[in-house]
């Protein structure tokens, strides 16, 4: 087999196959194995951690958001590792994988295309890209989560940060690719149009709080 043949089927199959890990809704998944209500049931209806904390199980919470997250760091560490021996453009395959992998997330194929925000699953793909910038917008994260207990809000400005934070550590902590960084900036925007409810309801004064209950 040629190695043009080798490289499509790389830049084809393997984002097929990040996109159906990606579409493992582990919210309603670990809900389910621990018997709780169905997180599409109640609060803000979103399948994802923050939303299976307003259960009153942290177990719960904490294993959906592991999960989630490892969903979208495992295709893309594992394409970042080996891209090199299937493809001549690694870096455009990274990031059809870790495009895939959150579009999973958001449009899950077994939960009739209606899954989650995909803030785990996106921090999941930054540390498969680099740990370091994993790391860095989850510190972002944290940051704005401790000042001002809004879960989305700290997710906006994190998922604002992300590709500002890759490009800007370009040569220092590591090799930007182009690809990725376009691939990075529709994440955001991705992202932010999945918490655009958030963002009126944060605009009227109505947002939810980390841990607080939702009707």
């Amino acid at each position: 087999m040629s190695d043009a043949a080798i490289s499509l089927g790389a830049l084809c199959l393997m984002p097929v196959l990040a996109y159906l890990i990606g579409s493992l809704s582990f919210a309603v998944l670990v809900s389910r194995v621990m018997g709780l209500s169905d997180p599409r049931s109640y609060g803000s209806k979103n399948p994802g951690a923050t939303n299976v904390l307003r259960s009153g199980n942290k177990r719960a919470a904490l294993l959906t958001l592991f999960l989630d997250a490892a969903k979208g760091w495992l295709p893309v560490f594992l394409v970042r590792l080996f891209a090199d021996r299937f493809t001549s453009e690694p870096g455009l395959l990274l990031a059809a994988v870790a495009l895939a992998a959150f579009l999973g997330h958001l449009f899950p194929v077994f939960f009739k295309f209606q899954g989650g925000k995909g803030v785990a699953t996106a921090l999941g793909v930054l540390l498969g890209i680099d740990t370091a910038l994993g790391l860095c917008v989850a510190a972002v994260w944290v940051g704005a989560a401790l000042v001002w207990r809004y879960s989305s809000l700290s997710a906006l400005l994190a998922a604002l940060a992300a590709p500002l934070i890759y490009v800007m550590g370009d040569g220092a902590l590591w090799q930007v690719e182009p690809p990725v960084a376009l691939a990075l900036s529709l994440m955001s925007a991705l992202l932010i149009w999945r918490h655009r409810q958030n963002i009126a309801r944060l605009v009227a004064g109505q947002e939810s709080k980390i841990g607080q209950k939702k009707a």
